[in-house]
Formats: structure tokens, C-alpha cells, sequence
């Protein structure tokens, strides 16, 4: 065995499911590491056992001081590889030091058991992750698959499905997966809500036929899709200055965004699906906004968060931005500009819209002060109206849309 550090992938048969090449290389070892399930399944193993707990670190530090000196094998779940340790010991150790041989992934047991195609399937892994953020990753997926724990059980995931309103989903969930007790069987989400389920289980969604929205395709929405507060005045960015402002802050799918004074929440809802991998924070602070936020987060499927705060109030403890959006600021547009340029990631982006020549020269004047490359738009656009059969044009107020970039 040398020095590899062989991580071998072991599923609820246990020792009987793995070929012999791989039950030769436990046996043989002289330290056997894993979680103390897999362990527990080589009760007669005469070398060293070490169980793997306390964080990756303490576990890599052991296995660090032994590897090269003695045979060393780690055990877990599935497929190492799959949001397993193989991964990280790889990049730790490197890919010459380390031999991974898997055996089936719970997610691929899962669909085996369903009896469909996992190819084309949304794999996400909740298992010591947060729940947050998932409704924009997997709206409009036909096939899902979720890894999940204990805080993320089947029944949280059916409660958070139905607060979105996303009941076009059916569930199969597997249990034991692999084990003499498995259970594998169809869910509708009011069920799974109130049921329990053992600890080791895989959750597949998948959309029935007939089912979907058309509402959530692309992005800048029409403003009346929107709820807003009644009669206009202008708490939610239009849809035209919505695509413009989309473009200008060029968010990746994983970018961190903070939307101030966010009104109705619609710039954040669509930040939220284009950054479906990120983080969306939207400050408000005013009380009377927060249902119509709210709603509008549960409509679009866009699991940002609120926080009522009046900026930068309540900045401070959030990760730093990819990118920010300033529709209002209380007064306080300077002072905001300066602290979000100073905890802009590099290439960040920090957007304003000015509907008045003062917050047009502040936010110029702010963004240079900050360091940051400027540039303006000025745009007027007006919208179509019928007319006795015909159609006129009817002209919006004009918005200045001011950008500035971290180089």
C-alpha cells in the first residue's frame, strides 16, 4: 500500500457490499479511519481505529502524521467524491498521495429505486448546509435530488416547498438506502410535512406532468406582476430600469448582492435568480414595505432575506458584495456609498438610481471619492397606450442610472 491514502466508499450493506480488492486493503491496513457507523461494520479489524469527528481539520491533522509511515484506509459513505471527504483530502494531500474508489452513490441508489434517469437531474446537498436560497435553485427543474440531515429533514424541505407555493412537485423518499431496512416510496408534500423519517434518506422531487409556470421565465418582470404599495408611487424600480440596472451589476450565479432601500423587494427578487447560487439581502426600513417584500419573495420563488434597517444601519454584519443596488437611501447616500465601496469584493459593482440631479451628482461625486470607474445612463423610455384603437406613447420619468466598478 506504500504511501496512498486510499479512501474507499462503503454503503449500508456494509463489509459484504464491498468487492474484494477493497475488503483486502481495510484488512490489510494498519489505521482505518471514518465516521463511527462505518467503522462499526469491521467489528473484528485488529489495526487502529480513528473515528472522524470534530471538523475536517483535526481529522486531516491525524491523518497527516500517520499516513506516510503507516497503511492507511478512510472509510465513507456512497461515493466519496459526492459532497464526501474525498474531495477536500485530494486537495489537501494531493492527487498522487490519494486513491479514491467509490462504491454507489445515495443518489444514485435513489433513482435506481425510482427507476429513472439522473443525468439530467438538479443534485444539491442540504446536509450541513442552510436551507436558504433553495427555491430559486430548483424553480423550473424537473428532477431534484436532496441530500439531507437532521435540520433539513423531509419535512422541513416539504414545509419550506409549500411556502413558495412550488406544490408541482411530487416527492420520492428513500430511506436506508442500501440497508436490510430500506423504504423507498412516493410523497405528496402535504404528507411529507407531517411525517418523520429515519435519519439516513434521500429526497427526489419531480415535477408532474402538465404542471409550471411561464411566470418566472427570464427576467424584468412586468412591474403590475408585482405586489407594491397602492396608489403608485413609486416604490418598485420599472421593469425597463430593472433590465438596465441587471446589466450593469453583471452578477454572477454565486455573487453575494445587497439591495438598499428595496422598497418592494423586486430588484432583490431578481438578483435572487440570477444569483441563485449567492446570497440576497434586501434593506428596507420602512414597515409598511415589508408584506409586499414578503410576498414577492414567496411569488418569485426568490429566497432573499429582509432586513428592516435603514442603511447603513445593519450592513455591517453581512458578507462582503458582489455587487449592491441603491434605490433610496434616507439621506445617508454618501455616507452608504462609502462603506459598500470599501467592502466591495474586487470587480464589484455598486449601482444607484437617481430620479433627481442632486442624487445624480452625490452618487457621481461619492462613487470617484470611493476610487471606483464611473459611468452613467440616462434613460427615458415611454410605453405604448391605446388610444381610440390606436396607440400612443406615454413618457416615463427619466432615471439616471449610475455604476461604479472595483478594479
Amino acid at each position: 500500500m506504500g504511501n496512498l491514502i486510499y479512501v474507499i466508499g462503503i454503503g449500508e450493506d456494509g463489509a459484504g457490499g464491498l468487492t474484494p480488492d477493497s475488503l483486502s486493503k481495510v484488512n490489510n491496513s494498519e489505521v482505518l479511519l471514518g465516521g463511527e457507523r462505518q467503522l462499526n461494520f469491521f467489528g473484528g479489524y485488529t489495526g487502529e481505529k480513528i473515528v472522524l469527528q470534530g471538523g475536517l481539520k483535526p481529522f486531516t491533522d491525524k491523518l497527516e502524521g500517520m499516513w506516510r509511515e503507516r497503511r492507511t484506509v478512510v472509510l465513507a459513505s456512497g461515493d466519496p467524491l459526492f459532497f464526501g471527504i474525498a474531495g477536500y483530502l485530494v486537495r489537501k494531500f494531493g492527487p498522487e498521495h490519494v486513491e479514491v474508489i467509490p462504491h454507489y452513490s445515495s443518489v444514485q441508489l435513489a433513482f435506481a429505486r425510482l427507476g429513472d434517469s439522473w443525468q439530467d437531474a438538479e443534485l444539491i446537498s442540504l446536509h450541513g448546509r442552510p436551507i436558504q436560497g433553495l427555491a430559486q435553485r430548483i424553480d423550473g427543474k424537473h428532477k431534484v435530488a436532496l441530500l439531507t440531515d437532521e435540520s433539513n429533514t423531509p419535512a422541513v424541505i416539504a414545509a419550506y416547498l409549500r411556502e413558495f407555493g412550488m406544490m408541482e412537485y411530487e416527492a420520492f423518499v428513500c430511506e436506508r438506502l442500501g440497508g436490510a431496512e430500506e423504504v423507498c416510496r412516493f410523497w405528496t408534500l402535504d404528507e411529507m410535512e407531517n411525517s418523520e423519517f429515519a435519519a439516513l434518506n434521500v429526497v427526489i422531487l419531480r415535477r408532474r406532468p402538465g404542471t409550471g409556470s411561464s411566470l418566472r421565465r427570464g427576467f424584468a418582470y412586468p412591474d403590475e406582476q408585482f405586489q407594491q404599495r397602492k396608489p403608485e408611487k413609486g416604490l418598485i424600480t420599472k421593469r425597463e430600469v430593472r433590465a438596465l440596472v441587471l446589466s450593469e451589476l453583471n452578477l454572477s450565479e454565486d455573487a453575494v448582492v445587497w439591495d438598499i432601500g428595496s422598497g418592494s423587494g423586486a430588484v432583490a427578487a431578481e438578483c435572487a435568480r440570477i444569483a441563485r447560487l449567492g446570497k440576497v439581502y434586501a434593506l428596507e426600513k420602512g414597515a409598511e414595505n415589508l408584506p409586499n417584500m414578503e410576498a414577492n419573495r414567496r411569488k418569485f420563488r426568490a429566497d432573499f432575506q429582509i432586513i428592516h434597517q435603514k442603511a447603513p444601519q445593519g450592513l455591517e454584519s453581512l458578507p462582503d458584495p458582489d455587487g449592491v443596488f441603491i434605490g433610496g437611501s434616507g439621506g445617508e447616500l454618501a455616507d452608504i456609498i462609502a462603506l459598500c465601496a470599501a467592502r466591495l469584493r474586487p470587480e464589484g459593482r455598486i449601482v444607484v438610481g437617481a430620479i433627481t440631479i442632486e442624487t445624480l451628482y452625490g452618487s457621481m461625486e461619492a462613487l470617484k471619492q470611493a476610487g471606483l470607474d464611473c459611468g452613467v445612463t440616462l434613460l427615458q423610455a415611454s410605453r405604448g397606450k391605446p388610444i381610440l384603437g390606436m396607440t400612443r406613447f406615454e413618457g416615463m420619468n427619466p432615471v439616471y442610472v449610475v455604476s461604479g466598478r472595483k478594479s
